[in-house]
């Protein structure tokens, strides 16, 4: 497939570009500065985009057949992955694209108790505007008649290895047998960059934990 990945220089970003391209895929990198991405490939391409700006997204991906939003906001403006949410769904409607998988948070899940992530006792204070903002823009995806696929990942997620073993879920959390809910960056990258060739979430959101 020939995929744009929307935020392709954050640690997320950089795992699905990679794995993408493992698996064969023509890869275009969209970032703000191109000097931020330093892996070169035959098959890589990079590109210049402002996520915040519809024009910008819809010069960014047309042409191609499938975009990845791998897109974060900087600390303190989390209110960017709104804008950022409503200017990627305009500019893909602009370039005639229709197929689009966001990376979301793992905040709105459903715990054990059905009670939201976000709103648990020990949910770190200092995330929640994070957590927030990614309800808000899932609900945007929602809105839409895109072909969208959002994917939560587990509630800790940390830089690991690559197994190509996990579950998967819908909006509940998958926790382990020893309760916890956690998944390698190179695992999620995995499991987006299956549902980018298999499609089975059309519509819909799933995570993916150990």
């Amino acid at each position: 497939m020939d995929v744009v990945v929307l935020g392709a220089s954050g640690t997320i970003g950089k795992a699905i570009v990679q794995e993408a391209l493992k698996r064969k895929h023509e890869v275009t990198a969209a970032v703000r500065t191109p000097e931020s991405v330093t892996l070169e490939h035959e098959r890589l391409h990079i590109t210049t985009v402002d996520v915040l700006d519809p024009a910008s997204v819809a010069a960014a991906v047309r042409g191609h057949e499938e975009v990845i939003s791998a897109y974060g906001p900087v600390l303190g403006q989390e209110k960017d992955l709104l804008t950022a949410a409503k200017a990627i769904v305009e500019g893909m409607q602009e370039a005639g694209l229709n197929r689009l998988l966001v990376v979301g948070g793992a905040g709105s899940l459903k715990t054990e108790s059905g009670e939201l992530l976000m709103d648990t006792a020990d949910f770190p204070a200092q995330i929640r505007p994070l957590a927030e903002a990614h309800a808000e823009a899932y609900e945007i995806y929602k809105n839409t008649e895109l072909d969208y696929t959002y994917a939560s990942p587990a509630a800790v997620v940390h830089s690991g290895r690559r197994t190509g073993q996990f579950r998967i879920g819908l909006d509940r959390l998958v926790f382990d047998e020893n309760g916890e809910s956690i998944i390698s960056v190179e695992d999620f990258a995995v499991a987006m960059v299956d549902e980018l060739e298999e499609g089975n979430f059309s519509r819909t959101r799933f995570t993916v934990a150990y």
